[in-house]
């Protein structure tokens, strides 16, 4: 790192990003934001590229909510500061204050802001990772807020001159094919008119993972997985041949499999 504090922001919500970064500018000028990131996949490549001395991760994205991204620093960042921005009710905030991370309440005041920048600043440490993986754990069995979008039940796609409807526990993988995204099934594949990024909110997020910037696997399609001398990981499927990249940063979601 060097000498001038680094972060990254990673919000979907673009005016509640901007209005981040707007008031980290305020309270902390010294600090350099190297990031704004939209989902938990461009999070993590983030994390992994800047190594940044903090982190502003809101709990709900797409693709990677912010515990995973978190989990995800341990390995790609151990030493940046992680601090959650939530929507989280009281008992999680409990959890929170006995934790090695901080937390900003949605909206975010600019007094709380003031005093969570003047505590990492006074902080000189690198983030305790047994502390840091209880807490994530523990935040990771409470409810989460719910969700305004309800998950892909099905969706249309084309498969030459055909529209298929494929129901959405039928796909094992998307893959992001220009302006457009590829659905694997294990019949084919067909072409979704709308990208990866438009995908993501709308897929369930316990079982359709991100582990590649252009890949999302279905959790319940993967057969095994190796990891190879680099980091990087390759995904078997059970109905198809051919593997899939896990990039290195990725692979701490598969720490448990």
């Amino acid at each position: 790192m060097s000498d001038a504090p680094t972060c990254i922001v990673a919000e979907d919500e673009t005016l509640l990003r901007q209005a981040l970064v707007t008031e980290l500018a305020r309270a902390w000028p010294a600090l350099r934001i190297v990031a704004e990131c939209e989902d938990g996949a461009s999070a993590v490549e983030a994390l992994a590229e800047h190594q940044p001395s903090v982190a502003f991760l809101d709990i709900r994205m797409p693709g990677l909510t912010g515990l995973e991204v978190a989990a995800a620093a341990a390995d790609a960042s151990p030493r940046t500061q992680i601090v959650f921005v939530t929507a989280y009710n009281q008992y999680a905030i409990d959890a929170f204050e006995r934790g090695a991370m901080d937390y900003l309440l949605k909206p975010v005041k600019p007094e709380r802001l003031d005093a969570t920048v003047a505590r990492l600043q006074a902080r000189d440490a690198v983030p305790d990772a047994a502390q840091m993986a209880a807490l994530l754990e523990k935040l990771g069995a409470l409810p989460q807020p719910a969700s305004a979008v309800q998950p892909l039940t099905w969706l249309t796609a084309s498969a030459g001159r055909e529209t298929r409807l494929i129901l959405i526990d039928d796909v094992l993988y998307f893959r992001a094919d220009q302006k457009y995204t590829t659905v694997m099934t294990a019949e084919g594949e067909a072409l979704l008119r709308s990208s990866l990024r438009e995908l993501l909110p709308r897929l369930d997020s316990n079982t359709f993972k991100q582990i590649h910037r252009a890949t999302i696997v279905n959790l319940k399609a993967i057969a095994g997985i190796t990891r190879d001398d680099s980091g990087r990981g390759t995904v078997r499927l059970k109905q198809r041949p051919e593997t899939l990249l896990v990039s290195q940063p990725f692979m701490t979601l598969f720490k448990h499999m």
